[in-house]
């Protein structure tokens, strides 16, 4: 036998050994979508009801502007066959090259073959142009209002997403190059981690971002020192071992959000904005938590605010031995930072002395693109599935969060992972993200009727605690920061939040960058800069044109700012006391569990 005949047969022994694992993994497949759960029709897309306003709206435009329709399909035509032409020209004068291509960069052909091969240049061409035709015909349907226009305009663009040639081993060159490189042994590994999707979330197809045995909680992310030095139902107590000889003498605290982890704060050393604080001289606190299951289906945002917010700061008053405390809330915990401060006001408790609002909507007017997700049916679904489960499950949070930026955090992971059978990479920021949390079932619908649907924060009617106060009550000093490219909290919602605030005394900072890139900014990194703008908060559009742009992370400015509020230096403070020994050392119990794991 030849050299040749042997690498052929060795080839053919490889592809066969490849089609056996496929056959065992399509058993796998089927066995695991079985376990799929059946999930309220509302909570996979929107209702019928917004296509058939769609469809009405576009007939009736139809009949009364004939010839803007006509206009815009001569348009497309045009253009479509006009490049079948130019390719048709090329073959036959037997250039094997693509002909001009004008369609605008996009990030997901970034690959030589999109721009050199004819046949997925075309493809290519094509679909950018189909998308474009789309997009434009959607935007110019007359006779809808803007609530269901954002919203169609939103689903359109998911359905333009998903059919992506990219996403289709068939037209993927990348893909297929790789699968006829390997001999089938790509599409093996990408079936496996499909499977191990699929199998991971019940039936249901949630892509995993990061490699998960990468990384553990408290071994390599959330490594700050500290100690739990206080527990009860809803949350653990962290307080950081100082790094400093002072500090000040007002305790820091930090109310992250229960959608999802702490440590996003503190992933790792060089951009852990918790190990930053406490290397600032502060004594730091942090509020972790607890990931609820069905046993805490009637908490409510009552009990995250009592058992919450003022039990924490009624703590620290009593381990630091201080009156007043400095307070962070970052997103949800934020709006409810600005519901328990008007309560507080109300109240005559003066225990915080200040306050900072991270990426936080306290006016839910503008809800921004995770409004598409605030309308009736969506809303319905989630009522329905929490009063049967008793909790939102975790997987409902993340899907909504990660179709937000869908090619991202779904199509371009589900591509590396099951189409080029990649591994999900070690970072440690996708790890977090897909690391959520349930949410209690009476709590998640006050939060999304009460504050974001029927945005009754602002108007001074959300009821908490028996009373009712408004943003007008919250009149601290505060520090405020929203990110230019925020896709859950849009910073001009939050700017018209902050600015309708009583406080006299306020600082707003616009981030560059999104949710989470934007807060966890470090210095070190000279990666995203900030603007600011001393001038009056009236009109954010007037705010942005005149503020200032700085090079740099806002943390430093932030860290300014609370000097001058945090009183003299003490000497530096051991976690706990005689009345709060140590129960754990941080991260503490909470931040790892997943009940839904079990």
């Amino acid at each position: 036998m030849t050299t040749e005949d042997q690498t052929e047969e060795a080839k053919l022994e490889r592809l066969n050994s490849n089609l056996e694992k496929v056959e065992k993994l399509s058993e796998r497949f089927v066995a695991a979508l079985a376990k799929k759960r059946q999930i309220d029709p509302n909570l996979q897309g929107p209702s019928q009801e917004l296509f058939m306003k769609a469809s009405a709206a576009y007939m009736a435009d139809m009949m009364s502007n004939p010839s803007k329709i006509f206009e815009q399909q001569v348009a497309y035509w045009g253009s479509t066959v006009k490049h079948f032409i130019e390719a048709q020209e090329a073959l036959a004068s037997g250039q094997l090259t693509p002909p001009e291509d004008s369609t605008p960069p996009d990030p997901r052909f970034s690959g030589e073959l999109w721009e050199t091969h004819p046949y997925f240049n075309y493809i290519k061409q094509q679909y950018l142009l189909s998308s474009e035709a789309i997009r434009n015909a959607v935007k110019e349907i007359e006779g809808l209002d803007a609530k269901d226009r954002k919203r169609l305009e939103y689903f359109s663009q998911q359905i333009i997403d998903m059919m992506s040639p990219a996403n289709f081993l068939g037209t993927n060159p990348e893909a297929l190059a790789r699968a006829v490189e390997t001999e089938g042994e790509s599409l093996v590994k990408g079936l496996e981690n499909l499977v191990r999707d699929i199998e991971a979330n019940d039936g249901e197809l949630l892509v995993t971002l990061a490699d998960k045995d990468a990384f553990k909680v408290g071994e390599n992310l959330a490594t700050t020192p500290g100690e739990v030095v206080y527990r009860n139902r809803m949350f653990e107590l962290i307080q950081y071992a100082p790094t400093t000889e002072t500090v000040h003498a007002t305790p820091l605290i930090i109310f992250p959000p229960w959608i999802n982890k702490f440590y996003i704060l503190d992933l790792k050393e060089k951009n852990s904005l918790i190990k930053w604080i406490v290397g600032q001289g502060y004594t730091l606190f942090v509020v972790s938590w607890i990931n609820p299951d069905a046993s805490y289906a009637e908490v409510g945002m009552d009990e995250y605010v009592t058992e919450g917010y003022l039990t924490a700061i009624d703590q620290v008053k009593q381990i630091t031995g201080e009156e007043k405390v400095n307070v962070v809330g970052y997103c949800i915990a934020g709006t409810t930072l600005a519901l328990t401060l008007g309560l507080m006001k109300k109240r005559g408790d003066s225990s915080v002395k200040s306050a900072t609002f991270l990426t936080t909507l306290t006016d839910f007017s503008d809800q921004g693109e995770v409004g598409v997700f605030l309308d009736e049916d969506f809303l319905g679904g989630i009522e329905r599935e929490v009063e049967r489960e008793g909790y939102l499950d975790r997987f409902f949070m993340s899907r909504t969060f990660s179709f937000l930026r869908a090619n991202d955090l779904v199509y371009r992971p589900a591509i590396r992972s099951y189409m080029m059978g990649e591994a999900p990479p070690a970072f440690d920021l996708l790890y977090w993200n897909g690391d959520g949390t349930n949410l209690p079932a009476k709590m998640v619908v006050e939060y999304l009727r009460g504050l974001c649907q029927e945005n009754k924060l602002a108007k001074g009617e959300f009821e908490i605690c028996g009373e009712t106060p408004s943003l007008k009550d919250v009149q601290l000093p505060l520090f405020a920061v929203a990110c230019e490219t925020d896709h859950i909290a849009a910073w001009r919602s939050s700017f018209n939040g902050i600015r309708k605030m009583g406080s006299r005394s306020k600082t707003f900072v616009l981030s560059e960058s999104g949710h989470i890139a934007g807060i966890v900014n470090p210095p070190s990194k000279k990666k995203y800069g900030h603007y600011t703008n001393d001038g009056p908060m009236k009109d954010a559009e007037d705010w942005r044109a005149e503020a200032t742009f700085h090079e740099g992370s806002w943390w430093p400015r932030w860290g300014a700012w609370l000097k001058k509020r945090s009183g003299k230096q003490v000497p530096a403070r051991k976690p706990g006391d005689s009345d709060h020994p140590s129960l754990g050392k941080a991260p503490g119990t909470y931040v790892i569990s997943n009940p839904d794991d079990d």
